[in-house]
């Protein structure tokens, strides 16, 4: 280093942890009440307005991902909600009485939170995390990618801002400003718990580093239109998934699955929305543009149709806002049936429901499998069927993928940037993680009234005592 001092990562983190620590231990006995100002407070003051339109405008020019527009959107609205779904939950003390069951489950913060946050989602995804820690009454120290090291600490400074003004100690959130590898790892192992939002590596190193983790796995969000769906809404809704912040997030729609009896409809309507159908030679161009050596090309990412389409080589017309790209099969000889980061989506026939369950179970099998799915359908039995037979977290119906499978208004998902994959994604939890998910639970248990009675064997076992004997 140009100063000749040289900055240990361990002794680094280690003050920061003990920063982190003790102010959290300030806000041990605080009440439900003073919790839910401090977390209001942290979301008033980055989604204000005049704060939002800066904290946007900034994060695109830091970035260069994405667009003004979808990072408005989520640092302005996408907190809000976020703060609305969770200020009325009852987070300090008894939480819960199982009168049943004779339980009282009683509340406690785990303590220093670890949070590594993608540089695709860097405005709100910091203050996401920060809420649900302090909700629990934890604190939480943030390492952001380093493309978005200063819309990082834009964000915890504000934060920290408010909390100082509050009568709270500012430390219960802190940003690592020159965020690196070997600060990273040392985060992970010091803290008392990983939230992990990021790629594939990233959280198999949260789960590898000997604490604690919540990881989420790589999305491929799969939507499939029947032949009940109402066609109009379906192109706009996932015109507005796949355009949302140029496709930054991981569930933007990468696959749509169509009934062949309304496949040419739908493609007409998607066309008239902003699609661009491109030819077989755009998409041997398109292709080389979008992956080198097997991987996603970092230059591609969340970038403007437009962008895309001069790189690869072929004019796009103004309107123009995303690319449908025909496909028929999936897994690695067919790479527009994975993930793609841009906006970009493969685009299949089917003959039936079944066909589509099983193409999209054999898709994200190759790439974001319990992550997410959708359908536009008005045939409950269909939707249900989809549901039962997909592996998938989470089925969004008639809404639009991206801003709806981490909650929004018009649904009911808890709302959150971090999205569980469960087994099928190699996570812990295959849940919408919030502060629920960075809290210790005491229980306490009195007797039962009446104690309980175990019922004679031909009761509890029925017929499998005759199937066994």
């Amino acid at each position: 280093m140009t100063t000749g001092q040289i900055i240990d990562p361990q002794a680094e983190i280690a003050a920061l942890i003990a920063r982190s620590r003790k102010a959290q231990a300030q806000i041990e006995s605080y009440t439900q009440e003073q919790v839910d100002e401090l977390i209001a407070g942290m979301v008033w003051s980055v989604a204000r307005q005049d704060m939002s339109e800066k904290i946007a405008q900034f994060t695109v020019e830091e970035t260069q991902l994405g667009n003004y527009d979808g990072k408005f959107l989520k640092i302005n609205r996408k907190t809000r909600a976020a703060l609305y779904d969770i200020i009325g939950d009852k987070s300090v003390g008894v939480i819960e009485e199982d009168k049943a069951r004779n339980l009282i489950k009683i509340a406690k913060p785990i303590g220093v939170i670890g949070a590594l946050t993608p540089c695709t989602n860097p405005e709100a995804t910091p203050v996401i995390k920060a809420i649900s820690a302090v909700k629990g009454r934890n604190s939480i120290i943030i390492a952001p990618h380093p493309r978005s090291a200063l819309t990082n600490k834009m964000i915890c400074d504000l934060m920290r801002m408010a909390l100082g003004k509050l009568g709270a100690p500012e430390d219960l959130v802190i940003a690592i400003d020159a965020p690196s590898l070997e600060t990273t790892d040392e985060l992970m192992k010091q803290c008392d718990r990983i939230l992990a939002t990021g790629g594939a590596p990233m959280v198999k190193a949260a789960y590898s580093s000997g604490t604690p983790a919540l990881g989420v796995g790589a999305g491929n969000a799969c939507i499939t239109v029947d032949d009940s769906a109402n066609l109009d809404e379906a192109a706009e809704k996932i015109r507005i998934s796949k355009t949302l912040d140029l496709a930054a997030s991981c569930s933007s729609d990468n696959s749509v699955i169509v009934l062949e009896s309304v496949y040419d409809q739908l493609l007409e309507k998607l066309q008239a929305e902003g699609g661009y159908l491109v030819s077989a030679d755009e998409k041997i161009k398109l292709q080389k543009i979008i992956w080198e050596d097997g991987h996603i090309a970092p230059r591609i990412v969340a970038q403007p149709a437009s962008s895309l389409a001069s790189m690869a080589g072929f004019d796009l017309a103004a309107n123009k806002t995303f690319f449908i790209v025909p496909e028929t099969g999936a897994g690695q000889d067919y790479p527009f049936s994975g993930e793609k980061m841009s906006v970009t989506m493969a685009f299949y026939k089917v003959k039936d429901i079944d066909e589509a369950i099983a193409l999209t179970n054999k898709i994200q099998s190759y790439q974001g499998q319990g992550h997410s799915c959708g359908i536009y359908s008005n045939n409950d039995d269909n939707i249900l069927k989809f549901g039962l037979n997909t592996k998938t977290s989470r089925v969004m119906v008639n809404q639009p993928q991206a801003p709806s499978n981490s909650g929004n208004l018009w649904n009911g998902m808890r709302q959150t940037f971090s999205l569980g994959c469960g087994s099928w994604g190699n996570n812990s939890t295959n849940n919408n993680i919030t502060w629920e998910d960075l809290i210790n639970v005491t229980w306490i248990s009195k007797p039962l009234a009446t104690a309980k009675v175990l019922p004679d064997d031909k009761q509890l076992f029925g017929s499998v005592i005759e199937k066994l004997s």
